[in-house]
């Protein structure tokens, strides 16, 4: 009995020792020792009928559920499922691609950016009022439908340089819409006159202050041509791919196909290409520059011959890609393109630096690229002795600014000028002009000197001629319009000599420095009435366009001042521009605080009239 209880005893050790060594459980009581839960009782088994043979083990067969709505189903609902009217029939979904049936099904995100990185639409631009930009609410009051108007009517370009520069500042501000118009539609407005007057890279860089998220057609048109203009073929990628149904032509799924091809998915990319190519949903051309490009980023396979035979017009696509691939343009189809590719060229690090250098001149007569960017130009030239008649101009820049006497310099800057007919060379020997002394022997010269230092900005360098000078010529006209602070007004005396020596076409320098001075208030408007009515122009002569700026002017409104003198220097040249215009826009210039603006304008009009 005892040695029965011992091992009893010896048993229960062993077992609490193996109890302890187990890891403590976590769960509550509940899980570890759920409640014993009752067997159903066994449902009662049918007799077999009389002759049937017995059941047969095994499986059993599966059940099948009645889908919701079937007669089959109890209680089910009866719903009728319709789409939508417009939906795409089967045919038109096999030709679509997976993201444009993802946006239809809603399966694509409606945001490419978290929650806490979107920007609200609004202050939408690049400068903001501390970095000279114009002011947020400027236009907040303005009646929608004179803002709409004001831009989609200017088409550009702009006869003034200065004008240019003006207009741009403007566009490019962190501005609110006017009330009643969508913000989204007011920067699509923005962007495309941007991109009218050669602007692509402010326009690329306002229309990338919106989320992809937020554009509409209008918008994505815009950022589309602005892209093209700057040869930046990826930066509509955000925006293709999350809104891909925005547009329906061939360059923008071209465009699709390209992005696809640059995020990993070169094969559907090549299969799109291949199928716009097929089906004639773009010019061949088109097709094949797409293909070339998307090919960089896939697994080029094969290579793609572009042939310029039948092509008879070079279009933005044609131009952004074949500049970005380094396929050599036809001379022809180039030289018929016109000055809109001259200012691409410039803008477009990929485009040889001989060919930006060439295409200079017309972006900065334009106001598109400054004094000091077309010197930077010049001297990446020389510094790479890139021989050629463009290394020979950087030879010929270098002497205008270092050679030891001012004689030397200045024929250095005749050579560059020319007949003077390219502005552009003004603005680039600004800096160089400066730099000459004051000195009765370079008199004969003081009009074009006076001009390029004024070309760019250089008004106080300028203004050390002005005793120099005599009183009527065209260097002292120049010089009383650009005059900073002038206190005194000009006599009646001195602009009659200038009239009586212009041997402009319809003295037409005589009508603009006229029309500058009594726009700046420096000459009496008795005098600039009587002397502008003896050249048949007539100041008091109003227009819708002249009454708008006016009222602009008198509320203080400098952004729609500046809106509409844009709107009223439209052309290619200064032929087409009158005095009449160019009074109004100096004098609402001046009073709403832009008289330096106001003086540039006026001085370029006399030197280039």
């Amino acid at each position: 009995m005892r040695r029965g209880v011992l091992l009893a005893g010896a048993a229960l050790a062993m077992c609490s020792t193996l109890a302890l060594a187990a890891p403590e459980s976590l769960l509550p009581d509940v899980f570890n020792n759920p409640a014993p839960t009752p067997a159903p009782a066994p449902a009662p088994r049918p007799a077999p009928a009389p002759g049937a043979a017995p059941a047969p083990s095994g499986p059993s067969a599966p059940v099948v559920q009645p889908l919701p709505g079937s007669a089959a189903g109890q209680g089910a609902l009866d719903v009728e499922v319709t789409l939508p009217a417009d939906f795409p029939s089967l045919a038109e979904l096999e030709t679509m691609d997976p993201d444009e049936i993802d946006e239809l099904l809603g399966l694509k995100p409606k945001f490419d950016i978290p929650p806490a990185a979107r920007r609200a639409v609004r202050e939408v631009g690049v400068i903001g009022p501390s970095e000279g930009g114009f002011p947020i609410g400027s236009l907040d009051d303005q009646p929608a439908k004179l803002i709409r108007a004001a831009l989609a009517a200017n088409r550009g370009p702009l006869v003034s340089r200065w004008g240019h520069i003006l207009l741009r500042r403007a566009l490019s501000s962190r501005l609110d819409a006017p009330r009643g118009m969508d913000p989204v539609d007011f920067a699509a407005l923005r962007a495309s006159l941007l991109n009218r007057i050669g602007e692509g890279s402010a326009a690329r860089a306002l229309v990338q202050d919106v989320d992809s998220a937020n554009y509409n057609t209008a918008l994505a048109t815009a950022a589309f041509d602005a892209y093209l203009a700057t040869g930046d073929i990826l930066g509509m990628c955000p925006v293709a791919r999350l809104k891909s149904t925005l547009r329906e032509d061939g360059e923008w799924k071209m465009a699709r196909a390209i992005c696809a091809s640059y995020a990993g998915e070169a094969r559907q990319a090549e299969r799109d290409l291949q199928r716009i190519l097929y089906y004639g949903e773009a010019p061949r051309v088109d097709a094949l520059l797409a293909q070339r490009y998307a090919g960089a980023a896939g697994e080029g396979r094969r290579a793609v011959n572009i042939e310029w035979n039948d092509v008879e017009e070079l279009t933005p696509w044609r131009f952004a890609l074949a500049r970005a691939l380094g396929v050599d343009l036809p001379a022809g189809l180039r030289s018929d393109a016109g000055t809109g590719y001259d200012i691409r060229d410039v803008m477009m690090p990929s485009v040889p630096l001989q060919e930006r250098v060439n295409a200079a001149d017309s972006a900065a007569a334009r106001g598109i690229i400054s004094s000091a960017a077309m010197v930077d130009l010049y001297s990446q030239l020389w510094a790479e002795e890139i021989a050629g008649q463009e290394r020979e101009r950087a030879v010929t820049l270098r002497e205008a600014y270092v050679a030891r006497e001012p004689a030397a310099r200045l024929d250095a800057m005749r050579e560059l000028w020319g007949d003077g007919a390219n502005y552009g060379r003004q603005v680039l020997t600004a800096y160089a002009a400066a730099r000459l002394p004051v000195d009765e022997a370079l008199l004969g010269d003081a009009p074009r000197i006076v001009g390029s230092m004024l070309a760019a900005g250089l008004d106080r360098n300028a203004m050390r001629w002005g005793t120099s000078v005599p009183e009527g010529s065209e260097a002292w006209a120049l010089l009383a319009l650009a005059q900073p602070e002038r206190r005194t007004q000009v006599s009646r005396g001195a602009v009659e000599n200038f009239i009586s020596d212009d041997a402009s076409t319809g003295q037409r320098k005589s009508r603009f420095l006229i029309a500058g001075l009594a726009g700046l208030g420096r000459l009496d408007m008795d005098a600039a009435n009587g002397l502008a009515g003896d050249l048949g122009v007539n100041f008091g002569r109003e227009s819708a366009w002249s009454q708008r700026i006016d009222r602009a002017a008198q509320l203080r409104n400098p952004t729609l001042v500046a809106v509409l003198a844009g709107l009223g220097m439209q052309g290619d040249g200064w032929d087409k521009m009158t005095a009449r215009h160019l009074f109004h826009i100096v004098r609402a210039l001046r009073q709403v605080g832009l008289e330096g603006e106001a003086r540039m304008i006026a001085a370029e009009a006399v030197a280039r009239g």
